[in-house]
């Protein structure tokens, strides 16, 4: 009996210390990701924090335009961990979104964070999807000076319907917060998914997914 009681607490402390060890907060006062070093983490390696640099914690660009100049008519200059080294373990980072006329921001997901997106010129039709099975779509017109906020791995987009180019800033809840453009990785794959895996999920043809594979 004694024993039973004392694998009882033994398990029960384990389960505790696993649950506090899952908090994802910064041990130190900042942990500068070193992208060069030689160990393999989930995420990256401190960088020794005697040699930390202003330049660690700053970034430059985000007043420059993005070139829109592509088939989906809009730019995203982001701001995580690859080029904020400083960010690391901090579970944040930016991104400037550029906006031709007419302009899609393509459906995708963010793996491992929410954003938060706020439009500083013009007016975004915005949207996310909710999970199966309901796929419910979720969707605002956005002036200048709205924000909104899209849930951590659910597809979502924006489109430019002003009159002129937009800009918005997103905010994410991770430091590399990850992208899935659903297209990009249905019909762009390295190797290619088998047509007829497409043909049969998009209810089409298979010369329209070779056709839209072409493409990518």
């Amino acid at each position: 009996m004694a024993t039973s009681i004392f694998f009882s607490c033994l398990l029960a402390l384990c389960f505790t210390i696993a649950v506090i060890a899952t908090d994802h907060s910064p041990l130190q006062d900042f942990c500068i990701a070193n992208s060069s070093g030689p160990v393999i983490l989930n995420g990256l390696a401190c960088k020794d924090p005697k040699l930390a640099e202003a330049d660690d914690f700053s970034f430059s660009g985000l007043n420059i335009a993005g070139n829109t100049s592509n088939a989906v008519g809009s730019r995203v200059t982001p701001v995580t961990v690859t080029q904020l080294p400083g960010l690391n373990t901090l579970g944040i980072s930016m991104a400037r979104v550029d906006f031709a006329h007419g302009g899609v921001n393509p459906p995708h997901l963010h793996p491992r964070a929410s954003e938060i997106l706020a439009v500083l010129r013009g007016r975004l039709e915005v949207g996310f999807v909710t999970s199966d099975p309901e796929n419910r779509l979720i969707m605002k017109i956005l002036q200048r000076g709205d924000v909104f906020v899209f849930p951590v791995g659910l597809i979502h987009f924006q489109r430019n319907v002003g009159q002129r180019n937009a800009v918005a800033l997103a905010a994410l809840s991770s430091q590399s917060p990850g992208v899935i453009t659903i297209a990009n990785a249905l019909f762009g794959s390295n190797p290619a998914i088998s047509s007829d895996i497409l043909t049969k999920a998009f209810q089409t043809d298979s010369n329209t997914v070779n056709d839209i594979q072409s493409k990518f």
